[in-house]
């Protein structure tokens, strides 16, 4: 199937810039900002000290997943079934000149760049559309990559990474929370065996180059994981995901657990993949104060602490504070940026909902160091502010980030529509 396409040139409006830097003990500490070259402190992010964010576009529609391809262009997808828009900084003074816009109900969250082509999904399919070395906008139809993708349910967003060799691999997250046989009903068992793990849940494996392919549960290259949308290779060509841990532990389960523990539980994992991997959801989750490990969901038995059907299961290399909501995986090649942030992971998280009656959080990027070539156990806050202080009502909310052909950053926001650049200029 050939998706129709619509571009249209309009012009950009509100952008501002905002520079910042903050002193940084250790890097990634956001407090007592000093300013250097980037002049005086954002008012919108606090990053650590030499870092500079300006406003690379606004406005634009509720900005998803981002990538940059080789001269500096930016493409952005639009949440909701809107178009992919490509962003052009023609002046080179670090702000968007031009917005041209790629399709008609084309966008989603997932877009890539590989072998002349854009990449995007549009629900139950990936679309590619030939794109010229320096071409802003494409030269030709939508071509259908995959077909039948499954839809629908609690987690539809269609992100993808595509390898150097050209493997497409595809996050389907879960139609459910935790695969119960009443979907988020409190003391409603769990499915056994969790017959949606056939469909959804996972990673799988296409061929970028070939069109017309069809999902099969054949397919499948990785499972028990509830939704990674994240997904990034490493410089050895290793694969990354970072996904979403399970809700409402508490509401479902309020004699086995509290309000206090359901807020910071599970943790949101890092996680490495390989083909036949299997995470665990929806059998387990990944606790954080009770051994830092995965342990039996309470559908399916657990209380917390048992591990009966999890230690067989692939445990995360991290895990960041409950409820943060990870929505991409950046794992940074560049030479701008200091030496610390090379081959490390920016993570960008959403923020969710189901903390309470703790403060909501996440709103923010993190960075987890490399060491010896993998990521460490430990993370630390690259950009925060996004939320405004308001975290019931916030300003911003990052979605997308991606690296640019100079070390730089982007970072989307899928709340204001807005998209930053951010810089090393000590």
């Amino acid at each position: 199937m050939v998706t129709s396409r619509r571009v249209l040139v309009v012009a950009v409006a509100g952008i501002m810039a905002a520079c910042g830097g903050e002193s940084a003990a250790p890097p990634g500490d956001t407090s007592g900002a000093t300013s250097g070259k980037c002049g005086s402190r954002d008012a919108s992010l606090a990053l650590p000290a030499g870092f500079c964010a300006s406003i690379f576009a606004d406005h634009i529609g509720a900005a998803r997943h981002v990538v940059v391809a080789a001269n500096g262009d930016v493409f952005v997808t639009l949440q909701g079934g809107g178009p992919v828009v490509a962003l052009r900084d023609v002046d080179h003074d670090g702000r968007a000149d031009s917005v041209v816009t790629v399709g008609s109900g084309s966008g989603g969250t997932g877009i890539g760049l590989y072998g002349g082509f854009l990449y995007v999904d549009q629900g139950s399919q990936i679309i590619r559309y030939p794109l010229p070395t320096g071409a802003l906008r494409p030269s030709g139809g939508g071509q259908a990559v995959v077909t039948a993708l499954p839809t629908g349910g609690d987690h539809g967003a269609r992100n993808f990474a595509i390898d150097a060799q050209g493997n497409l691999f595809v996050n389907i997250g879960s139609s459910t929370n935790s695969c119960q046989q009443l979907n988020r009903s409190t003391g409603s068992l769990g499915i056994d065996p969790c017959t949606e793990l056939n469909t959804r849940a996972g990673i799988w494996r296409f061929n970028a180059n070939t069109t017309g392919q069809i999902f099969s549960s054949s397919l499948r290259f990785a499972t028990g994981l509830r939704n990674s949308e994240g997904l990034a290779f490493a410089a050895d060509g290793s694969m990354w995901a970072v996904t979403h841990g399970r809700d409402q532990l508490f509401d479902n389960w309020p004699k086995l657990f509290n309000a206090s523990y359901s807020a910071e539980n599970p943790g949101e994992e890092l996680v490495q993949v390989n083909q036949g991997d299997d995470f665990g959801w929806p059998y387990c989750y990944y606790t954080t104060t009770n051994g830092k490990k995965l342990v039996d969901a309470p559908e399916y038995g657990g209380d917390g602490t048992k591990t009966t059907r999890c230690a067989q299961k692939k445990n995360a290399v991290i895990a960041m504070p409950g409820h943060w909501a990870p929505m991409s995986l950046l794992l940074y090649t560049g030479s701008s940026f200091p030496s610390h942030f090379r081959d490390g992971a920016f993570i960008a998280f959403h923020g969710s909902w189901n903390r309470a009656p703790q403060p909501q959080a996440g709103f923010r990027v993190v960075f987890v160091p490399a060491a010896n070539g993998q990521p460490s156990t430990q993370y630390e806050t690259f950009a925060d502010g996004f939320a405004g202080g308001n975290f019931d009502n916030p300003a911003h909310r990052p979605v997308g980030i991606a690296q640019g052909p100079s070390g730089e950053i982007y970072i989307t926001d899928d709340l204001a529509g807005r998209v930053w650049k951010v810089v090393y200029a000590p």
